[in-house]
């Protein structure tokens, strides 16, 4: 028989003898349970068994009920004791303030009716994610009802899931909800962390996004908003994501730090200390989530689980996902436990599971190294579309020649091979050419460098890899011709990120072509410089239009959405057959990969059905700004192409058969349905 399960029901649980609170800490001597129960706090002590979980019980545990922790012990490697100050337990499911300002957990009532609604669980190769923040997606929604925006009710309005629809969108990846507070810095600059990378609980949803409604009825009602959030999306297809902060916590800096949960507990076992007790910061916020320590590994799983079962959550994207992934030597380890449990564990069977495959400690970059079952952002798919499309273009332009070649953009359209290993798949790469950090779409072609002053730091923040290329203006330009060129490249980066193997996700407001006026780190910037703007000029809806004519063809042409990689003189089911073609017509010369002077490329793909109807498409690629003529490829059993969409919106197009010549102007990309030879041609 196997053992019992020593950490098991930590926080609150309903048991035989009423509710009890359940809290690990090896290193505290004293722990009490302090419940509000007005006028007076009333105090119980808790008891520790062997395994070091302290536990109290008391009647008055229940929904709508505050109450705190007191830890005492000896302050030292990291655990700093004080028996005066109301802590936070780590598995509160609910938090409110007090009069004055103070947190503390609150009991939530968890009973809520689904009305049958399950998830969608959506297959990944059908998968498009839209990352968005929940206010910033609806605070200037005029579709939406006043009292709604910027809340989770906002983001579930039938106009706001409609626009999802529309869009092709079947996730929305939502950047931090978990409850959130603002660093120290930033409050005594009188700004806040409008992104919520700064975790105050792992499961409780951060109250300021519920409406004012549910925020005055308390937590319960906050997580009632949330689900039911939920459940309109999944009515409409739509799975949610979440962006997840596991790597640190709000408890930012050990000296002069805030001590509001994990460290007043037991910091020395929750947060990562070298072997003189010194705090070891991988992540560049304060302080290290020591996911080498049982109780820290736990507390990640717990809330892992509550939000895939009881908020019914469909994914999660990790942020800063190495430092779950480094041992108890601090090292990333692809064979770590934790990782390794996430995606096997029963309970998150079929949830997507999305690292952010890097941190800032040594050895922190790992894209390509997590192990089976996870997805990857693929930030070498980032840097190489921006680059073609971009920096060669305007290289090309100042020196007459831009510095590669082909080869590394056709590999990220094949699903970057190079990158992920062959039995992970292209599905192990989600790709993408912008997300909350950085410059949005528009900015990405109008601006050359960062514009962040606006953030207080002497423009010190945010990234000067941007891969970015203006067009010739810094900023916004009245130039048609320079307006122009700039909407062809954003047409130019949604297509390639589109017609690539992988997962695409895009970001909520580049749609629309929405502008940050060169800030690409508007981290604390909770205004309309982040927020969508939904004024709509007729160029907008034009690239509105784009999105949605990209993601429909993405969803009929099974040729775009391999899930496996192919072998080459093998047919491999699910994945696709490629060749590739230069201008002339003929198959790619060795050669030609990395000869920077050639900048045509015909990629060819053909699917290998196991579950949809056989399909193929020829995707033209031309990465100058010059005019070029196409011989069209020729394949075997294709009789002609039919043109599906092209980022030339100047460009008349029409069916075209193999060996045909097309002038194509530049940049641009023109998508064809390969339309196979019939019988008759054939004999």
């Amino acid at each position: 028989m196997p053992d019992a399960d020593p950490l098991s029901d930590l926080g609150v649980r309903v048991g035989p003898e009423g509710p009890t609170l359940r809290v690990w800490s090896a290193a505290a001597t004293r722990l009490e349970l302090v419940v509000d129960d007005a006028p007076h706090d009333r105090v119980v002590p808790m008891t520790r068994d062997e395994h070091d979980v302290w536990s109290a019980t008391d009647h008055a545990l229940t929904p709508g009920r505050r109450y705190w922790l007191r830890a005492d012990g000896e302050t030292r490697g990291g655990a700093v004791f004080d028996p005066e100050l109301p802590l936070l337990d780590p598995w509160a499911r609910g938090l409110g303030r007090t009069g004055r300002g103070e947190w503390r957990a609150t009991v939530v009532d968890e009973s809520f009716d689904w009305g049958g609604v399950e998830k969608p669980r959506t297959p990944l190769d059908r998968v498009v994610v839209y990352e968005a923040h929940v206010r910033g997606l609806t605070r200037l929604a005029p579709f939406v009802p006043d009292e709604l925006r910027g809340t989770y009710a906002g983001l579930a309005a039938d106009t706001t899931i409609a626009h999802l629809k529309q869009l092709g969108v079947t996730a929305v990846q939502l950047l931090p909800v978990h409850q959130h507070v603002d660093e120290q810095r930033l409050v005594a600059q009188g700004i806040e962390n409008y992104w919520g990378y700064n975790t105050l609980s792992f499961f409780a949803p951060h109250a300021a996004y519920a409406s004012r409604d549910a925020q005055l009825a308390g937590a319960s009602a906050v997580v009632r908003e949330f689900k039911g959030m939920v459940r309109l999306l999944h009515e409409a297809g739509i799975e949610v994501w979440l962006d997840v902060v596991y790597n640190h916590t709000a408890e930012e800096g050990e000296e002069g730090g805030p001590v509001t949960s994990l460290r007043g507990l037991d910091g020395s076992a929750y947060y990562r200390h070298d072997a003189e007790g010194r705090p070891v910061d991988v992540t560049g916020c304060g302080n290290s989530l020591d996911t080498s320590h049982p109780a820290a590994h736990r507390l990640v799983m717990d809330s892992l689980r509550y939000w895939a079962t009881e908020m019914q959550i469909d994914g999660f994207r990790f942020d800063l996902a190495a430092t779950l992934g480094r041992g108890s030597d601090h090292a990333f380890d692809p064979e770590h436990p934790l990782l390794h449990e996430i995606v096997t564990d029963p309970a998150l069977a079929g949830v997507k599971m999305v690292a952010e495959p890097w941190d800032v400690g040594l050895g922190g970059w790992q894209t390509g190294a997590f192990p089976a079952g996870w997805i990857e952002w693929n930030d070498r798919f980032r840097n190489r579309a921006r680059d073609f499309w971009l920096t060669d273009v305007a290289a090309a332009r100042a020196q007459g020649t831009p510095p590669t070649g082909l080869g590394s953009v056709a590999s990220k359209l094949s699903g970057s091979s190079n990158v992920f290993a062959h039995d992970r798949g292209p599905l192990a790469g989600l790709n993408f050419v912008t997300a909350h950090d950085g410059f949005t779409l528009l900015d990405l072609v109008s601006y050359d460098a960062k514009h962040n002053l606006s953030n207080g730091e002497q423009n010190r923040d945010g990234t000067d890899d941007n891969r970015s290329f203006n067009h010739g203006v810094e900023g916004h330009s009245d130039n048609p011709w320079i307006s122009d060129a700039r909407r062809r490249s954003m047409r130019n980066l949604l297509a390639t990120l589109f017609v690539s193997s992988g997962v695409p996700m895009l970001t909520a407001g580049d749609e629309r072509g929405r502008t940050q006026r060169g800030n690409n780190n508007g981290y604390c910037t909770d205004s309309e410089l982040t927020w969508v703007d939904w004024a709509t000029q007729p160029w907008q809806q034009g690239i509105t239009d784009d999105v949605v004519a990209l993601t429909r063809i993405r969803a009929e042409n099974p040729a775009l959405r391999p899930t496996r990689f192919g072998l080459e003189g093998a047919c491999t089911l699910s994945a696709n057959e490629i060749d590739w073609f230069s201008a002339s017509g003929a198959e790619m010369h060795p050669d030609e990969w990395n000869d920077p002077h050639v900048r045509t490329l015909q990629y060819f793909a053909r699917s290998t059905p196991e579950h949809e109807a056989p399909n193929a498409v020829l995707v033209l690629v031309h990465g100058a700004e010059t005019s070029t003529a196409v011989t069209v490829a020729r394949h075997e059993g294709v009789e002609g192409y039919d043109p599906l969409w092209t980022s030339d919106d100047s460009a008349d197009l029409h069916p075209v058969a193999p060996g045909d010549e097309v002038l194509v102007s530049g940049p641009t990309v023109i998508i064809y349905r390969a339309r196979p030879a019939t019988a008759e041609a054939g004999a």
